[in-house]
């Protein structure tokens, strides 16, 4: 069960998310606040697992206020206004929704985080799926169905089967720090593959369902290491 709260200046805004939140049987909101001020003290003393936070307020700035938090908290921005969104994807918000909203698109963002709250409390599933930050939110990957990983500078495309291909900003190494060293290998500067998606390797081209992919000279004795292995 994720535990949550709703900050807002509005209290129309805040009865919106308790109606939604009760036809929800993952979610407990415990309270809802229209001053920050109170919210804070109150985060201060109980765990929280989810904010609900509107960013355009008058005593504090939403983005300021989650960084003020002393606990390590989920956050769905929830505002008018959308020249917030890089900043709060900056602070690995979980969405970021604008009003006004419906209840499907509400459902989409606590999904997410209920994916990854999930995800951070079951050690089965952290070698079955990724989450990754992306058009900001995170997006849950099958780890089974990425093809490759494309390096772009500090950008990587994660290239998925049957699947849009994630755009996100991670380096080859942050990659691979998430990932298993037995089931993904760099091939070149520019390169990730898993190696139970290979196909066949000819004259330093690796075949991935139709893709090549080149092995380049300083990855070339680790990849036939891990491959051959």
């Amino acid at each position: 069960m994720i535990n949550a709260i709703a900050i807002d200046d509005e209290p129309l805004a805040l009865k919106v998310i308790e109606n939604f939140c009760e036809k929800l049987p993952f979610i407990t909101l415990q309270k809802t606040f229209n001053k920050p001020g109170e919210a804070l003290k109150y985060a201060d003393k109980f765990p929280i697992d989810l904010l609900f936070l509107d960013i355009n307020m008058p005593s504090i700035n939403g983005i300021e206020f989650y960084k003020q938090l002393k606990q390590s908290t989920m956050v769905i921005f929830t505002t008018a206004y959308t020249e917030y969104a890089v900043e709060g994807f900056n602070l690995n918000a979980v969405d970021y929704i604008l009003k006004p909203f419906t209840f499907d698109r509400f459902l989409i963002a606590v999904n997410k985080a209920n994916d990854f709250f999930t995800y951070q409390n079951q050690k089965e599933n952290s070698s079955q799926f990724l989450f990754i930050r992306a058009d900001y939110s995170l997006v849950k990957i099958n780890i089974a169905n990425i093809l490759y990983i494309e390096g772009l500078d500090d950008y990587l495309k994660i290239h998925i089967e049957n699947q849009k291909t994630v755009v996100t900003r991670l380096t080859m190494k942050g990659f691979l720090e998430k990932v298993s060293a037995k089931d993904f290998v760099r091939t070149h500067r520019s390169f990730i593959v898993p190696i139970k998606r290979i196909e066949s390797v000819r004259n330093k081209i690796i075949s991935i369902n139709n893709f090549e992919i080149p092995i380049g000279a300083s990855y070339e004795e680790n990849f036939f290491k891990v491959f051959k292995g």
